[in-house]
């Protein structure tokens, strides 16, 4: 996997955009700034975006070329992040150390999901923020019919609101749908797709 996202991130061209998520844009403004994780942040379009709010945003990657344009990114737009070269499952991730966690299109494994959870439930602060969006199982479907959509084609890769709610059961959650959007979000993200959104706070 680490040679695709090299491949894909070494053009010069941003894969996805340099603009944030949508519903990052709509979340993370509500909330006071602080420390702040992008697992799986590619070429940084969201880090970088948090950091500009006043964020200490945390990035963790498998690609040296995502790494490389999410600083460039981070420079473009005077601003700094911290991105480390990583796996999910590599990572040492500090207890009740970040106020927020975003997962913006990070698919993994379902058994690797389940880590990932485990960790969100200890590195989040006490009124922490998990964000979430990404592709849903039903995703597949739109996928035939457009495949600029992108996304993964192993449904064990996908989300579903279901995995979420019980993942997250014992935190504070404020929204969890799954609805059909209209991406445009660089060369790879593009028309109508199916995605989870889900926000929620650490009680």
């Amino acid at each position: 996997m680490k040679d695709f996202w090299d491949h894909r991130y070494q053009q010069e061209e941003y894969a996805y955009g340099t603009q944030p998520n949508e519903y990052l844009k709509q979340v993370l403004p509500k909330y006071s700034p602080g420390t702040i994780l992008f697992p799986a942040d590619g070429e940084g379009r969201n880090s970088v975006y948090a950091a500009t709010l006043g964020w200490e945003a945390y990035a963790f990657d498998i690609s040296i070329e995502g790494q490389r344009k999410a600083q460039k990114l981070a420079s473009d737009k005077h601003t700094t992040i911290h991105y480390q070269l990583s796996e999910s499952n590599q990572s040492q991730f500090p207890e009740n150390y970040y106020n927020a966690i975003a997962l913006i299109y990070s698919h993994f494994p379902f058994s690797v999901r389940q880590e990932m959870y485990q960790w969100i439930h200890s590195s989040l602060c006490s009124k922490g923020v998990l964000i979430i969006e990404a592709f849903s199982v039903r995703n597949l479907e739109y996928q035939t019919i457009n495949p600029y959509i992108g996304g993964p084609s192993d449904p064990d890769m996908l989300y579903t609101v279901d995995e979420l709610i019980i993942a997250f059961s014992a935190f504070d959650i404020i929204h969890a749908e799954e609805c059909e959007v209209e991406l445009h979000e660089g060369k790879y993200h593009n028309g109508f797709g199916s995605v989870i959104r889900f926000e929620a706070t650490k009680p």
